[in-house]
């Protein structure tokens, strides 16, 4: 027990002695001595652009609707049995192509019949020719009485006329025989076809219908513009305005690059509606647009000196939209701004920056008002710089 007890004693002693030498070493210990606080940390690395205006076209947005710049309906032009289709549907068929045989063989009888009465008339005209040649030697003698020569000249026009009946006798038959092959008035798109093969057709509005034909290029597109925009492309380029294709079927059209001219401009406002109505010709080579679509339009009224920054700038907070700039000690500083529209990757700055400024286009998260940046150009950037 007494063994426990001085064991005990002998450490506290060492405790207590070995306290004293740590504070008697602080209190020595120089005030220059003390450890130095680390360094402030490097200034962080942004890529920045600087601001430039740029001549960008000026667009009013407008939604339209494609439809074929020729539209047309294929008709059967004479009555009988449908023998046979020439065509696939949904082909492109060019201007002159077969694409239905009606049945020929009326036709063909009903031509010989019309040759038949014109070669009568041709006889009987050539008689009552004769007999007026015969007859006019006689009334020059006084042989025959005038009257008889006047009937006789009479009944020669008679069959002049029958004859000029009979030969257009023979060309309306013809032109029967040839409607009995249906070909394509104009080239384009063939759409389904509306008769099968042995149907009766006839050349009425109702049973004449066999199919239509779309001629996807140059394609056309009707929109309405409001008397306001209106009013901006007659004060701009007016009818030489150009249209942009932006968006079809919701895909962005872009890369397809369709531009057009307009080609219509109404003359009057819909009163109900208070609107215009246009229409652009679009080129559509590739039949990327097909008619029926729904179009975003860009109509390019004019061009003007505009301020452009990165979409990847723009950053939204609580106050609204906004963009870090650089002032001149490199420190960052959030600036609103009221965007307009889009460019391409870039937004139309419609108030808040001006040339000559720059902003920062990345790191944009580590930004805060005050920090002090090392600002690096975006192309040095993308370099790898």
């Amino acid at each position: 027990m007494n063994g426990l007890r001085n064991s005990a004693n002998r450490i506290g002693a060492a405790l207590a002695f070995a306290s004293l030498a740590l504070l008697s070493g602080c209190a020595e210990e120089p005030a220059g001595t003390a450890q130095a606080q680390p360094g402030a940390a490097p200034p962080l690395p942004v890529a920045i652009v600087e601001l430039a205006p740029r001549r960008i076209p000026v667009v009013i947005e407008a939604v339209g609707r494609a439809e074929g710049s020729r539209e047309i309906e294929v008709r059967a032009r004479v009555g009988g049995i449908l023998e046979r289709q020439l065509f696939r549907e949904g082909d492109r068929v060019k201007a002159g192509a077969p694409m239905y045989r009606i049945e020929r063989a009326p036709f063909e009888i009903a031509l010989q019949r019309a040759r038949a009465t014109m070669a009568e008339s041709q006889a009987l005209r050539r008689r009552a020719a004769t007999e007026v040649a015969r007859l006019k030697s006689l009334v020059s003698r006084q042989a025959i009485s005038q009257r008889e020569y006047d009937d006789a000249a009479a009944t020669l026009a008679q069959r002049d006329a029958e004859l000029l009946i009979a030969r257009a006798d023979v060309r309306q038959a013809e032109l029967n025989l040839s409607y009995t092959d249906v070909v394509a008035p104009a080239g384009g798109i063939a759409g389904r076809s509306l008769r099968s093969e042995g149907s009766l057709v006839g050349a009425s509005r109702d049973d004449g219908l066999l199919t239509t034909i779309v001629q996807h290029d140059p394609l056309w597109v009707r929109f309405s513009l409001s008397e306001q925009e209106f009013g901006r492309l007659r004060a701009g380029r007016g009818d030489a305005s150009s249209v942009v294709v932006r968006e079809a079927a919701g895909q962005s059209a872009d890369a397809a690059l369709i531009s057009g001219k307009l080609n219509f401009t109404g003359s009057r406002v819909d009163p109900a509606l208070g609107t215009v109505q246009l229409r652009a010709e679009l080129p559509n080579p590739d039949h990327f647009l097909l008619p029926g679509q729904f179009l975003k339009l860009a109509v390019e009224i004019d061009e003007a000196d505009m301020i452009l920054v990165p979409q990847s700038a723009v950053q939204q907070g609580d106050r609204g939209t906004f963009v870090w700039v650089l002032g001149a000690d490199d420190t960052v500083a959030q600036r609103p701004v009221r965007m307009g529209q889009w460019v391409g990757r870039d937004w139309i700055v419609e108030e808040g920056l001006s040339a000559g400024e720059r902003i920062a286009i990345d790191n944009l998260i580590r930004l805060r008002p005050g920090l002090k940046v090392e600002p690096r150009s975006a192309a040095a950037v993308a370099a790898g710089v």
